[in-house]
C-alpha cells in the first residue's frame, strides 16, 4: 500500500476495532449476567462462570464482526469526509479504487477471521462449553449441597450444610442415609468433596457416625477423618447433548447416523454448515454498504445522516432476512443457495452505487450554464 493508503487503513481500522471491542464487551457482560446462576444456584466457583462466558465469545464474534465493521467504517469515513480529507485525496489524483482499497483489505481480513471463527473456533468453544455445562449440571457437590437447607439426594440420601466457604470447605455437615431398614447418620465439623480414581469422595473431619445394627443396637463411632464414597449416588445415565452449532463442518455436511439421531435432521445440519460458510460474505457486504453510504453520492455540507440511515436500514433488513433464510433452509434445502446470493446481491448493489458516475441533473439549475456555453461557443 502507498503512504496514503496506509493512512486510510489506520484511520478506518481503529474505529472498526473499537466498535467490535465495544460490542464484544456488551455481549460478554450479558453472558456473564446469564451465567450468574452457576454461582448462585449451582454453587460453582467464579472461574467456572468466567470459563463459560469466555467460551461463548467466538459465537458472539461471528455476529459482532460484520456489525462492528459497518459501524466503525461509517464513523471513520464520515470523519474523513467531513474534514474533507477524502476530497484532498481525490484532488491529488488518487482514483476511487485506490482510495477504497484499504477498506477492502480490512473487509477481507474481517471475512477471513470470521471464516476461521465459524469453522474452527466456534464449534470447539461450543463443545467445550457444552461439556462444562454438563459437568456443572451433574456435579454431585452442587446437587447435594445447599447452604442452610436439607437437600434430598438419590437413594434415600439427605444432606444438610450450615455454611459453604468460597474455597469449597463445608462447615457443620449432617448426612442422613437409609439402606433398606438400616439408617445411618453422619455429622462432622468440616467436609470437602474430592475424587479418588474418578470416584467422588466426601471427606469428613472431626465427626461421628451412628447406626442401628440388625439386632437393634445403636452403634456409635467418633473419628478425626473419614472418607465416605459417593459413587453409588453419582451414576449419570445421560450423555452430553450437542446442537448443530457444536459440530464441525465435516460433521455438518457428512453426518453420521449417530449425529442425525442425537443432534438434528440432515436439513438442519446442512443449513448450519452453509450459514457458517456464508457468514464471511456479510463482512464484505457491511464494508460495501458503509462505503456506498458515504462515497456513493456527492459531497454534503449538511452531513450524511439520511444516507447513513438508509444504509443502516438496508444492512439490518438484509441481515434479518439472512437469519430467516437460515431457518427456512433447514426444511427446504434449495433455499441454501440464497444464503450466499443474498449478501452477494447486496454487496453488488452497494458497489454499483459506489462506482456509479455522478452525472449532473437535467433541469432549470443548469440553464445558465448552457446559455453561457452557447455564448462562448
Amino acid at each position: 500500500m502507498t503512504l496514503i493508503q496506509g493512512y486510510l487503513f489506520r484511520q478506518i481500522a481503529r474505529p472498526v476495532v473499537g466498535a467490535c471491542a465495544a460490542l464484544a464487551g456488551i455481549g460478554i457482560l450479558s453472558q456473564s449476567l446469564d451465567q450468574l446462576e452457576i454461582i448462585v444456584e449451582r454453587g460453582q466457583s467464579v472461574w467456572v462462570m468466567v470459563k463459560l462466558t469466555l467460551l461463548a465469545v467466538p459465537q458472539l464474534l461471528a455476529v459482532i464482526i460484520p456489525i462492528g465493521l459497518f459501524v466503525g467504517a461509517l464513523i471513520a469515513l464520515t470523519r474523513l469526509q467531513r474534514e474533507q480529507e477524502l476530497t484532498a485525496i481525490f484532488a491529488s489524483g488518487v482514483t476511487r479504487w485506490s482510495a477504497i482499497k484499504p477498506a477492502v483489505i480490512l473487509a477481507a481480513i474481517a471475512a477471513v477471521l470470521t471464516l476461521a471463527i465459524t469453522t474452527v473456533l466456534q464449534p470447539w468453544a461450543q463443545r467445550q462449553a457444552r461439556a462444562e455445562a454438563f459437568a456443572v449440571r451433574t456435579d454431585l457437590a452442587a446437587l447435594l449441597v445447599e447452604e442452610g437447607r436439607f437437600v434430598q439426594g438419590p437413594e434415600g440420601l439427605a444432606v444438610y450444610v450450615q455454611q459453604i466457604e468460597q474455597n469449597g470447605l463445608l462447615k457443620n455437615i449432617f448426612i442422613y442415609q437409609t439402606d433398606g431398614d438400616r439408617v445411618t447418620t453422619w455429622d462432622a465439623a468440616e467436609a470437602r468433596f474430592s475424587r479418588i480414581d474418578g470416584e467422588p469422595i466426601l471427606t469428613l473431619i472431626d465427626g461421628s457416625w451412628q447406626r442401628y445394627s440388625s439386632r437393634g443396637v445403636l452403634e456409635h463411632l467418633s473419628f478425626g477423618r473419614q472418607d465416605v464414597p459417593l459413587g453409588a449416588y453419582a451414576e449419570v445415565t445421560e450423555d452430553v447433548r450437542y446442537k448443530p452449532s457444536d459440530l464441525y463442518l465435516p460433521q455438518l455436511f457428512n453426518p453420521s447416523p449417530r449425529d442425525l439421531a442425537r443432534v438434528g435432521t440432515g436439513g438442519e445440519l446442512a443449513a448450519e454448515g452453509h450459514s457458517r460458510l456464508s457468514a464471511p460474505l456479510y463482512a464484505l457486504m457491511a464494508m460495501a454498504m458503509a462505503l456506498a453510504a458515504i462515497l456513493g453520492g456527492a459531497f454534503s455540507r449538511t452531513g450524511y445522516g439520511f444516507r447513513i440511515a438508509r444504509a443502516a436500514a438496508a444492512f439490518l433488513v438484509v441481515r434479518i432476512v439472512g437469519y430467516g433464510v437460515v431457518a427456512a433452509s433447514a426444511w427446504n434445502g434449495w433455499l441454501n443457495v440464497l444464503q450466499y446470493l443474498l449478501p452477494i446481491a447486496a454487496t453488488a448493489i452497494a458497489l454499483r452505487l459506489l462506482f456509479r458516475a455522478l452525472k449532473p441533473r437535467k433541469g432549470r439549475s443548469w440553464a445558465p450554464y448552457e446559455r453561457l456555453k452557447a455564448r462562448f461557443a
